[in-house]
């Protein structure tokens, strides 16, 4: 049985907008796995539903055994930690170490273990030296890595991230990995939206790819980046070096530098 599974998931807004229909996904612990589509493709809702703060018109979602429709988004938030695209919807505090030990302070976790857990969350994310800062001091992009620490600092079984990469320079979006494998070596399920193809290689090898508000596909990277039909369904394109490779002709399915410099090297022996 899978640690998070949507069954035939189906949700409309208030107004009558149906964002998902007839989901079907899973995920392990341990997992790492990127969710693409264009905008309004039911990415984020889709995530939403899985930690509690959507519950399905239709269709169950459970995590670790517990159906969402029985339990409070707080109850769930427990197993399923969610960090926003957006910093500013998320951060409440005057200061950062404040910030990152509301959530398990919520737990009621002791205060040794709070400290602890702070300190631990705020090192992989690179915030140590702002504890004392007020966030909205900080620029965007770090105020990005203050909310992952405060969701890392509740111990989630899953972590979710939307949207991580906007707005990052490359040593963020290498923090990014290096967080992520972190809690993939700590057996945590990593389930990240992204609209940056380049990071998805980099950092993830199975890719769900959502459009008009179904999963069209799920398969590991390099099936789905030169699967051609549902790039084109889903509005995606390949990484560059793909679209480069495939250009080129070099019949391969190649997804960074570094296996292209090896299949030019292989043709050059040849």
């Amino acid at each position: 049985m899978s640690f998070l599974s949507l069954n035939n998931v189906t949700y409309s807004y208030p107004n009558g907008f149906k964002a998902v229909e007839d989901i079907t996904m899973s995920f392990e612990k341990g997992e790492s796995v990127a969710i693409v589509g264009q905008n309004g493709a039911g990415k984020t809702t889709t995530v939403k539903l899985m930690n509690g703060l959507l519950k399905p018109a239709e269709g169950d979602v459970v995590v670790d055994g517990w159906n969402t429709k029985n339990y409070t988004t707080a109850q769930i938030s427990r197993k399923v930690g969610y960090v926003f695209q957006n910093p500013d919807d998320q951060i409440f505090h005057s200061d950062v170490y404040s910030e990152i030990e509301f959530g398990p302070k919520k737990l009621g976790l002791p205060p040794e273990k709070v400290k602890e857990n702070v300190m631990k969350s705020a090192e992989l994310a690179g915030v140590v030296p702002y504890l004392e800062e007020n966030p909205y001091n900080l620029p965007y992009s770090m105020r990005k890595f203050v909310t992952i620490a405060s969701v890392l600092a509740m111990d989630s079984s899953v972590i979710i991230l939307d949207e991580p990469t906007a707005g990052q320079d490359l040593p963020a979006m290498e923090r990014l990995g290096s967080i992520i494998k972190s809690l993939n070596q700590k057996g945590k399920t990593v389930i990240t939206i992204t609209h940056d193809m380049e990071f998805v290689v980099n950092n993830f090898e199975r890719v769900v790819v959502m459009a008009n508000r179904k999963k069209v596909s799920d398969e590991n990277k390099r099936d789905i980046f030169w699967n051609f039909e549902v790039l084109k369904q889903s509005m995606l394109k390949q990484p560059h070096i793909s679209r480069l490779s495939h250009s080129l002709q070099l019949g391969e399915k190649i997804l960074n530098i570094d296996e292209m410099l090896h299949h030019l090297q292989k043709i050059k022996n040849a």
